[in-house]
């Protein structure tokens, strides 16, 4: 099959290599590739999508519509972005991209088997749910969620820690439900998977709000999705119930530094 990886950092790129030893032919692209997106999405029978979240509204409308879409960027919150596609699948979950390219024994979750089929390995296992907005709110929600493991110094292995990521798994599904996607998608690897992964060091969103505990205009120098994400609930991009009350307290401590 052709295969276009659009975005290929680390993670697109980890995730393009098993396509590539399973057979498929793949084209990357990213920004600082000679390849223009057109060039590179000519002739694709499939589309793997791993841009920066907020690279979104740049990259959405070159896609053919007609073509299945693969959606592995998370911190996205407004799922009408993909109504146009004909097509469109997620995989999502506690993936580090360093881990993926040494094969070393990972869980996602995705929403269509066709997704399953293409990269399981004897290494990459699967939850599968049709839950397709539950599972990319758990992908925005965590890394949000991991600036304030940090921020407030959460060590892992902790009680503290430990707490603090069951009263999360409990405040994403009041807001997964608040927000039309169904709870018990956090219980998947996508939800309490990826949210502890992602609230241990060295997360960048956690190591995010480490950085922020001493210098509240620390400006990091690479992306991170957690502080997008926060903006775009900011805005109203979700509704957030009162039952969020850590989501509400960073959302208002986020006016010090984002």
């Amino acid at each position: 099959m052709r295969i276009t990886v659009l975005g290929a950092g680390a993670f697109g790129s980890a995730l393009g290599h098993i396509l590539e030893s399973k057979g498929n032919e793949v084209t990357y692209f990213s920004p600082t590739m000679k390849i223009t997106m057109e060039e590179a999405l000519k002739d694709a029978e499939t589309v793997l999508l791993a841009v920066p979240s907020k690279a979104l509204p740049e990259v959405i409308p070159k896609i053919p519509k007609d073509v299945p879409l693969i959606v592995a960027t998370k911190g996205i919150l407004d799922t009408s972005i993909f109504n146009e596609f004909s097509d469109v699948s997620v995989l999502s979950g506690p993936g580090f991209a360093a881990d993926i390219e040494k094969h070393l024994k990972t869980n996602l979750t995705t929403t269509d088997t066709r997704v399953r089929d293409l990269f399981e390995t004897d290494w990459l296992k699967f939850d599968m749910t049709g839950d397709t907005k539950g599972v990319l709110l758990c992908g925005a929600l965590k890394n949000i969620y991991a600036i304030y493991a940090g921020l407030h110094n959460l060590k892992p292995g902790t009680d503290a820690h430990e707490k603090f990521l069951r009263d999360i798994a409990e405040e994403m599904k009041a807001v997964l439900f608040a927000n039309g996607a169904n709870p018990k998608t956090v219980d998947l690897s996508c939800g309490k998977g990826d949210l502890r992964l992602t609230c241990d060091y060295p997360s960048r969103n956690y190591e995010f709000g480490q950085k922020l505990i001493g210098s509240p205009d620390y400006k990091p120098e690479k992306t991170v999705e957690g502080v997008t994400a926060l903006h775009k609930v900011k805005t109203g991009a979700i509704k957030v119930p009162a039952a969020a009350g850590t989501l509400k307290h960073l959302m208002q401590e986020s006016d010090k530094w984002a």
